[in-house]
């Protein structure tokens, strides 16, 4: 299965997830900043992460061209699986919401997103990351749990296979 991560990373931090997914997804990891459409067209399994910044935005570099490369992919039918960084116990009301917004774009394009995961084992309030008690993705603390990382990412590539 062809995979490709995208991810967008200011201080470094998520870059170094999305490396970590790529390699346990045996696929390749891009920053959303050299990505381009085809990118998001030519794999099987397209991941998609990004941290959460301040009050539930979206980091910066999917703002400024990579909802754009979303919005013109063909999407309608492709398997997609979300993941995000953010700190549960100093932003508890917005925990990855970034999730949340990828998610609602590539849903919107036609996107078959897979790979929920259970908000068991995290501390906060609230997250537009979360629907019915789950989350829209791979929900990753590296503030506060990066012990868990390994365990979560592994879980996770082998529940998206």
């Amino acid at each position: 299965m062809r995979t490709t991560v995208i991810y967008g990373s200011d201080a470094g931090g998520t870059k170094v997830v999305a490396s970590r997914i790529a390699a346990a997804a045996k696929g390749k990891a891009i920053d959303v900043r050299k990505a381009k459409v085809g990118d998001f067209e030519d794999c099987d399994l397209l991941i998609l992460g990004s941290p959460t910044y301040g009050l539930g935005e979206l980091q910066c570099d999917w703002e400024d061209s990579g909802l754009a490369l979303i919005d013109a992919a063909q999407l309608d039918g492709k398997t997609v699986a979300l993941f995000g960084t953010g700190d549960q116990f100093t932003y508890p009301d917005s925990f990855v919401d970034a999730i949340g917004i990828l998610y609602d774009r590539v849903a919107a394009r036609g996107a078959r997103v897979i790979g929920f995961t259970a908000t068991e084992g995290y501390e906060f309030v609230a997250s537009a990351g979360e629907r019915d008690g789950h989350f829209l993705g791979l929900a990753l603390d590296e503030d506060n749990q990066s012990d868990l990382t390994e365990r979560r990412i592994a879980a996770w590539i082998k529940q998206l296979s």
